[in-house]
């Protein structure tokens, strides 16, 4: 049997007491949690190249280890000679343990991969909890072998969690290792209570 994800092992220990007391939740059923990771992985060029969008399903398996589902057009837009259902792009929903793993490479392994890294910004969550983190090479995974890649692609990562608020959803990601630019490089100065309402939303 296997072991139980590190970071899910961390949460139980230590992030879901921390919350616990920072937050003043009652019991642990408040505390925000992890519900899924979605890796999505735009391939607009498909359209006229049907083989790229081979290329990025099979990057996206071998950097999350699932089958990745095919996205498709919603509408036709003309301009640019798209029609509705055309595929443009390939995704992975994680759940469980292959989510906890996936963050867990992604934080330790990944991301101190990028170039000229300085940190995560912490504007990009979208008020309800959620953070999408986007990438813009696929080569910083070490399951891309990088003399076989053709064309370097992108990729957004959202983490959906339970929490309620951008603060908690943060507090969150950090207690994870997500790292995160240090708040006091970001603001240099105190700002009014207005001011910091407006930056969190």
């Amino acid at each position: 049997m296997m072991p139980p994800p590190r970071l899910l092992m961390l949460y139980k220990s230590e992030i879901l007491p921390a919350l616990m007391k920072r937050f003043g939740y009652r019991n642990v059923m408040q505390v925000p949690k992890l519900t899924k990771i979605v890796v999505n992985m735009g391939v607009g060029q498909a359209t006229q190249d049907p083989k790229l969008l081979d290329v990025a399903a099979q990057d996206l398996a071998a950097i999350t280890g699932q089958k990745p589902a095919i996205s498709r057009a919603r509408k036709s837009i003309s301009n640019f000679k798209l029609r509705a259902g055309t595929p443009i792009g390939a995704y992975v929903t994680l759940r469980g343990a292959r989510m906890y793993e996936f963050l867990d490479r992604l934080i330790t392994i990944a991301i101190p991969r990028v170039r000229d890294f300085r940190g995560l910004p912490d504007t990009s969550f979208d008020g309800r909890g959620n953070y999408t983190l986007g990438i813009k090479e696929q080569i910083i995974f070490p399951e891309i072998d990088v003399d076989k890649v053709q064309r370097i692609t992108g990729m957004d990562v959202t983490i959906v969690t339970t929490a309620k608020t951008d603060e908690e959803a943060y507090e969150l990601l950090k207690g994870f290792g997500m790292p995160f630019v240090k708040r006091q490089e970001v603001v240099a100065e105190p700002v009014s209570s207005e001011a910091t309402e407006e930056t969190v939303s």
